[in-house]
């Protein structure tokens, strides 16, 4: 018997489910306030599908994220036969797998090196590696914008930040692929391995020669003569760079994708660059880079819109369903770059609030500014109605889109 079968009659988060997705949440949200699910490889999960009940559950210290306890309680509701493999401490032990008091110390040491004026005073860069990228398109008749525009500026922007080698920014795509998708147990185990070494090795680098970069900085970070441990610093460098360009290569995938489905928008945004700020909003709103809040668990039973969760039970926040709920946002399958659309979940809410929200909304504004100017005439190649989405419970992103990027 496989591992679904056991689960008929649960809905299954696996690829049709994906490719479908705000359809398929649209109906359960209707439904119910929190819906039973299982994941592809079996695992039972509890999905928070409502705006109201979502917002308040990210900050329901109830639904705890102490991924030492976390991993024994999805490890004893896993299906034998999963082949589900967790991560090493090395890569999972980062504030974002924490409950205070140590998410408090960990993000306090944080903040102190990756501030805001740092993160502003990457705009110059972004703006330049913005527009060499788009330089590179120019005279194409085709492209894949991901692979040309939408994955190579975060990479470029967070590695020069941490002190990243270019020649290593490939493997990190690779890895963080891999680590998504995790359908592979094995190529997981050994790409995490392949990770963790080469983050041991470049903070032994940063140590020895220091830079004016933001790992040099997290080395660096003290409160109290509190220090950043050597895990605690592999965990953090894994968690910005996966999140740091991650999310980044989606919002401006998904954004650009919504543009060109939607061409009364993009003409819109050609017409008035200015309205790119609320434009990326609703790109976060709409089609956010997060299908769901990493994992949680109940510390207790736990009441969401009337409905008990016993403890021990495995939750995921549905953020990109969330986004969608008609109570919270008018309309929400209209996607209208002149929506307040403030207030969406895209970055969590709480303590554990996205980090990097400040640099994700530079690069995209910046990112999405830059294309219509430079490409007003971008159209897709074949049907926009055709893209095909990554499997993943946590990232929402295209396969691939293809562009004919037009003349000025």
């Amino acid at each position: 018997m496989s591992t679904t079968e056991a689960y008929t009659d649960l809905p299954v988060f696996d690829h049709d489910f994906v490719q479908n997705l705000h359809a398929r949440y649209d109906t359960l949200r209707a439904a119910t306030p929190v819906q039973r699910m299982a994941t592809r490889d079996g695992l039972e999960v509890w999905v928070i599908t409502r705006y109201d009940d979502a917002r308040a559950a990210l900050a329901d210290s109830r639904l705890s994220k102490d991924v030492t306890r976390l991993q024994l309680v999805i490890n004893e509701k896993l299906p034998a036969d999963s082949g589900r493999r967790e991560f090493t401490r090395d890569l999972a032990g980062h504030m974002l797998n924490m409950d205070p008091p140590d998410h408090t110390r960990l993000r306090k040491l944080v903040v102190k090196a990756f501030t805001a004026r740092r993160v502003e005073g990457m705009r110059p860069r972004v703006e330049e590696i913005s527009a060499a990228l788009l330089d590179a398109m120019a005279g194409q008749s085709e492209v894949d914008l991901l692979d040309a525009f939408a994955f190579p500026l975060p990479i470029q922007v967070i590695s020069e930040l941490l002190g990243v080698d270019e020649s290593r920014r490939d493997d990190f795509r690779a890895w963080t692929n891999t680590l998504l998708d995790a359908s592979d147990p094995e190529s997981v185990q050994q790409t995490a391995t392949a990770m963790t070494q080469y983050l041991i090795e470049l903070i032994e680098i940063k140590r020895r020669e220091p830079a004016d970069d933001l790992l040099t900085a997290l080395i660096e970070a003290t409160e109290d003569e509190d220090r950043l441990s050597e895990q605690e610093l592999i965990s953090m460098v894994f968690l910005l760079l996966v999140a740091g360009h991650e999310t980044t290569v989606n919002l401006i995938g998904n954004g650009v994708l919504a543009l060109l489905r939607n061409p009364d928008q993009w003409a819109a945004l050609v017409a008035d660059p200015g309205l790119v700020p609320a434009a990326v909003e609703e790109m976060l709103r709409f089609d956010g880079p997060v299908i769901h809040g990493t994992f949680r668990y109940t510390a207790e039973a736990v009441e969401v819109g009337g409905v008990e969760i016993p403890a021990d039970e495995i939750v995921w926040v549905g953020l990109a369903s969330a986004n969608n709920d008609p109570d919270r946002f008018a309309e929400p399958e209209r996607f209208d770059i002149k929506r307040d659309a403030h207030g969406h979940l895209a970055f969590g809410h709480g303590i554990h609030f996205c980090l990097g929200a400040q640099l994700a909304r530079l690069e995209a504004q910046i990112a999405i500014r830059h294309l219509v100017e430079r490409f007003p005439n971008l159209r897709p190649v074949g049907s926009v109605e055709d893209a095909q989405w990554r499997f993943s419970s946590l990232i929402h992103g295209l396969r691939g889109l293809p562009v004919h990027p037009g003349t000025h």
